[in-house]
């Protein structure tokens, strides 16, 4: 049995799919999945990673975890709590999703100490662990699916500056096969896609999935702060802006870790876009 946290989210709900299609037992958890989160037969339950012992009964029964970092709820989380409970229950294994902030941005809070933390306490458990750190998610650019379906428009901020994003899809393939396979056992990968992309360049593939075109407006740092403020907390937004604007050489590299682990290159924006044309439309 293999347990799937945050399984409603981009990452997750992939990964519930790619186990179960390789034949694997799962139980699905996040606070608020229901049986409409998951195919028939797949196990679900509801928890929350801040609260340990609602993972209690969840992690009955398992031998493998996949666990989030918290995303910006981070800071709220007791990694080693959850990690013990996980090792009462009889697991393993955990595959930790964490950040490339880790390793880009160490003195950030929002992006590289916290998540750090984390990754230290998953390391220190005693169990096998793996340990994947994305980038910035071609998902990202469904925050523009509104402006898309009803101004045919993106407004980002740093039109031309681009970034390897990766397609979550490529992150729940990685996870599943360091979950299922014993050789992965103490390994950190770095998850990207194949190619920088920039917004403006995102914006038009975007336009080409839907097959008409889409303008880019291109918003000052202070307008895209001032924007993100209203959903973001602000060192998340200074953080994300800053490698937005002025990407390390590291956050720009292509990693081969994807490719390595699937065996092919990974999906590309234009590949997402196309799957998801209808979020757009």
């Amino acid at each position: 049995m293999i347990v799937v946290t945050g399984a409603t989210g981009n990452v997750g709900r992939a990964l519930v799919r790619a186990l179960t299609t390789a034949g694997e037992q799962v139980t699905a958890t996040s606070r608020g999945i229901s049986a409409a989160d998951v195919s028939e037969g797949v196990r679900h339950s509801r928890a929350d990673l801040v609260d340990a012992e609602s993972l209690r009964q969840v992690f009955a029964g398992a031998d493998a975890l996949f666990l989030q970092n918290g995303g910006t709820s981070a800071h709220l989380l007791n990694p080693a709590q959850i990690l013990d409970v996980a090792q009462a229950a009889g697991i393993e294994r955990v595959v930790l999703l964490s950040s490339q902030g880790v390793a880009t941005r160490p003195r950030s809070a929002s992006h590289g100490s916290t998540a750090r933390a984390i990754e230290d306490a998953v390391r220190q458990s005693g169990m096998d662990w793996t340990i994947l750190r994305p980038g910035g998610f071609h998902s990202n650019a469904l925050a523009w699916a509104e402006s898309v379906r009803t101004r045919r428009t993106v407004t980002a901020p740093f039109g031309d500056i681009g970034l390897p994003t990766v397609d979550p899809a490529d992150i729940a393939e990685v996870a599943a096969v360091t979950l299922r396979k014993d050789d992965h056992s103490g390994r950190i990968y770095e998850l990207t896609g194949p190619a920088l992309t920039s917004p403006r360049q995102r914006a038009e593939a975007i336009g080409e999935a839907i097959g008409e075109p889409v303008r880019f407006v291109e918003q000052t740092r202070d307008e895209a702060r001032s924007q993100m403020l209203q959903f973001m907390p602000e060192p998340v937004v200074d953080t994300t802006l800053d490698i937005l604007g002025e990407p390390t050489s590291a956050e720009c590299r292509v990693s081969p870790d994807v490719e390595h682990i699937l065996g092919g290159a990974p999906r590309t924006f234009t590949d997402w876009a196309r799957r998801h044309a209808a979020l757009f439309r």
